[in-house]
Order: C-alpha cells, then structure tokens, then sequence
C-alpha cells in the first residue's frame, strides 16, 4: 500500500511554491495524486472528468486527419493523454511554464500518465503560454508563427480566476485574436474553467471567433458525495 501521505516534489517558482503529493484516501481506497501551489489547490486526480472533455470537446469541433495540437498547462496530464488517445492527432506540442511539472512526467511519478513522455507524437516545451501568445514566435520556437488545428487550455482557475495578473489580459478580444491568429482556418481554442459561464468571456469568444459555446460539464463529487461541474469553452475559428 505504501505510505499514507508523500510528498513527491517540490520547487519553489516565480509564482510560488509547486508541489505534487500523493494520499492513500482511507475512505475511497484510491491513490490521489494532487497539485499545490503554495497553500492553493490546483487540481487532484479525483477530478479529471472536465480535463479529458477539453480534449474530446475540442478535438470533436475538427475535421480530417493528421491534426497539429498544442495544449496549454502540463499539469497531471489528462488533457494531453486524452488528444493523443484521439487517433487523427499528428502531433502535440505541450506548453508548461514550469520545468519541474515535465520532469514528473519523465520521472514516471503519474501512474495514470503512463506513456505521455514517450510517445513519439508528443514535444514538451517549457515556456509561459501566455507570453508565447503575445510574442512574435508562437509556441513553436523552431517554426516562428506556426498555426495549430487546435489549442487546449488549462492554466488558470477561470478567465477571472488567474494564477497571475499577467494573464488576465490574454481572456480580452485583442488576447483572443493573438491566439486566432496561431490557429489554422477553422482551428479551434479550447478552455477549461472552474467557474459556471461566464457571459462576458463568452461574448469576448463570440467577437474573435466565428462560434462560441460554454460546455457545462458535470461529475460526480466522492469528497461531498453530490455533483460538481466545470465549464469547457469551445470557439471556433472561421475558415
């Protein structure tokens, strides 16, 4: 069974104190995997049901084969595993800021992940999303300006919930349009949120991109034993 509590990894970064843990829940009898930053939970593998949907409800907006994918926060992996269980994908480009987060990955430490690192599809890239947006070089430093058929975000807590102040400028039309601009025609961006819909993110989609829909995707609570729901914002590019 191993022990009850371990913290796996640990690193202080520019915006604060990382952690990866993994408990033994007595009542569950499972294994949790859980990210911290600072005191502040980031997300836990009890909950992975709206990570894998950003994937499949962003990746279900496309058509044909061989898609180019970048996706946006590493974290424990279920957004990534889920576009590269999609058999059109050609590549993915994973986009994490933190250095220690891919190297969990590498290690082995995310049972659940298991293969992620070696699939020959996948390249991990370490860099900030957000100011790769902004930049002139895109996400793609050996290809300047390369454009993707899909973008799959999961970084912040919501569009008004940052880690940051400095991404809250890439949620407004003119972040948007910097982001249409790394999609191909009829690309789509993709964005997991933890608050309900948000009317003004939705019409800041709807002035970039040709549509727009909030997904309100529900699952199931072991911890309060009810639902809880996340949201999945799915716009698409016009052609």
């Amino acid at each position: 069974m191993g022990a009850r509590f371990e913290e796996l990894a640990w690193r202080e970064t520019p915006i604060g104190a990382i952690s990866l843990r993994r408990r033994r829940d007595p009542a569950l009898q499972v294994e949790v995997y859980e990210v911290k930053l600072d005191d502040e939970y980031l997300m836990s593998s009890l909950f992975p049901v709206a990570e894998i949907e950003l994937a499949r409800l962003g990746l279900a907006e496309l058509t044909g084969d061989a898609l180019d994918v970048v996706v946006g926060g590493l974290g424990l992996g279920y957004t990534a595993r889920a576009a590269l269980d999609d058999p059109r994908v050609r590549s993915l480009l994973v986009v994490e800021a933190i250095e220690d987060v891919i190297d969990w990955h590498r290690r082995g430490l995310l049972p659940f992940a298991a293969g992620l690192a070696e699939d020959p599809r996948n390249r991990f890239v370490q860099a900030d999303f957000f100011a790769a947006v902004a930049g002139d070089t895109g996400f793609d430093a050996d290809a300047p300006g390369r454009q993707f058929d899909a973008v799959l975000l999961d970084v912040d807590h919501s569009p008004r919930n940052v880690l940051h102040p400095s991404h809250a400028a890439f949620y407004a039309p003119d972040g948007l349009r910097r982001l249409a601009a790394l999609l191909r025609p009829e690309g789509v961006f993709a964005l997991w949120s933890d608050d309900p819909p948000d009317v003004d993110f939705t019409a800041a989609l709807v002035e970039v991109f040709a549509t727009a829909q909030a997904h309100v995707v529900p699952f199931a609570n072991p911890l309060t034993g009810g639902q809880s729901a996340n949201t999945v914002y799915v716009a698409r590019k016009a052609g």
